[in-house]
């Protein structure tokens, strides 16, 4: 049996509704060995904490750097709040320690892994803003994500694209990218090499760089940005 009191003194967030924090800890696999259990997943609470956290954030980043472009300000809340962030967030406050999971999910590490962290947590803001409203969920927002706020102010977000790429077309239910080396020209100790990255058979950016891995972000930028134009 799950000592929910415990859980809320380890993260220092106290409900007046203890069901919304177990809800937040709900994975689909637990209710397919549990069909009898009295909540739901956590996948509604997770949609509701994702469109908050992007609030807040964009509200935060506006507020916080007026020199930046509107391209900037989209580029730097996607480093924030997508799944690689999230997840390292969840980890640091031991969040799968308390995720509810079918056996299979267990066996398989599900504790650690990264989708289901970064979901708990996107369902725990959106158990917080149910239980105490959006003022304690902001507050619980910047509080873990200080650390990551501080590192743009002092210039240190290096995006990374490849991420950001990849969780835009999740999202958009394309096909998964794929990575191409078209040209390495150069001495071995000077290469440079062109990639191309493709969705669907369509290629949808190029990049140059003195590796593999620096040619394929800079593609992942160029495709990120242009599916992200096309799509709104």
């Amino acid at each position: 049996m799950t000592d929910w009191n415990t859980c809320q003194r380890a993260l220092g967030i106290y409900f007046n509704n203890q069901s919304w924090l177990e809800q937040a800890f709900v994975h689909r696999s637990y209710l397919n060995e549990n069909p009898d259990f009295a909540l739901p997943s956590n996948e509604r609470l997770e949609f509701l904490g994702d469109a908050i956290l992007g609030f807040i954030v964009a509200e935060e980043l506006y507020n916080k750097f007026p020199q930046l472009s509107e391209g900037e300000l989209t580029t730097i809340r996607a480093s924030l709040v997508c799944r690689q962030t999230l997840a390292k967030v969840a980890f640091s406050l031991k969040l799968g320690d308390w995720l509810l999971l079918g056996q299979g999910e267990e066996m398989s590490g599900g504790r650690k892994r990264q989708s289901n962290l970064a979901n708990a947590m996107e369902a725990l803001i959106g158990a917080m803003y149910l239980d105490q409203g959006l003022y304690k969920a902001k507050e619980f927002i910047l509080r873990q994500l200080k650390p990551f706020l501080e590192k743009t102010k002092r210039g240190e977000i290096n995006p990374d694209y490849k991420t950001l790429l990849q969780e835009l077309v999740q999202a958009e239910k394309l096909l998964p990218p794929t990575y191409q080396v078209i040209e390495a020209t150069g001495p071995d100790h000077d290469k440079q090499f062109t990639v191309e990255v493709l969705i669907e058979d369509n290629i949808l950016g190029r990049g140059v760089g003195k590796n593999k891995k620096a040619a394929e972000m800079e593609a992942a930028h160029s495709a990120w940005e242009k599916l992200r134009c096309s799509h709104g």
